[in-house]
């Protein structure tokens, strides 16, 4: 497995994590469709969430949230729709969230979390 495949993978896992330790419960990790992957699927309260998880070692090409911009948001929400169709649920309350993880190797990793970008 390659370095960075290394560093997602575990970038995926502290989020995931992180999230359930907020009281969400993950429900899916890493479905994927013709479409594309959603990294994380969870439920927070009753709402639905559509968890993109970006993981980074430095600051050095910029903060991690800087990686969704319109395009990757508008590609989670039609992910988001098609999961929907997949599981037979109409219409559930829908959000997407960004997960930053930025994790030297080094020093403990530092885990971001916005909610309802897209």
């Amino acid at each position: 497995m390659r370095a960075k495949d290394v560093l997602g993978r575990r970038g995926e896992d502290l989020a995931a994590d992180y999230l359930q330790a907020q009281g969400m419960r993950v429900v899916e990790r890493n479905w994927r469709c013709p479409e594309g992957e959603i990294d994380i699927v969870a439920l927070d309260g009753d709402a639905l969430v559509i968890a993109e998880v970006k993981t980074r070692r430095s600051l050095a090409y910029g903060h991690p949230f800087e990686a969704v911009g319109a395009d990757k948001l508008a590609r989670l929400q039609r992910l988001a729709a098609a999961w929907c169709r997949v599981q037979g649920l109409r219409a559930p309350l829908c959000r997407v969230d960004v997960v930053a993880v930025l994790d030297d190797g080094i020093g403990e990793p530092a885990v971001e979390h916005l909610k309802g970008v897209g």
